[in-house]
């Protein structure tokens, strides 16, 4: 039996694999802070990064809330 994945289902994996890769940022980011001889650029372009996922996050959060007329 196939199974095509709905649009929700396609955009929660794609919201697992952003969640993850946004942790992955944050643990390499701290580690980066940890470390003495630190670039600040590349912990700036990593933060950017990190921030440019939270928002794709958001926007497909957004995607997959019903909106609620109050």
């Amino acid at each position: 039996m196939h199974h095509e994945m709905s649009h929700d289902e396609i955009i929660r994996a794609k919201l697992a694999a952003l969640r993850c890769e946004h942790r992955d940022l944050d643990e390499a980011i701290a580690a980066l802070s940890a470390q003495q001889l630190t670039s600040s650029l590349a912990l700036q372009r990593l933060k950017k990064q990190k921030l440019m996922l939270k928002d794709q996050i958001s926007r497909l959060e957004d995607e997959i809330t019903p909106d609620i007329i109050a």
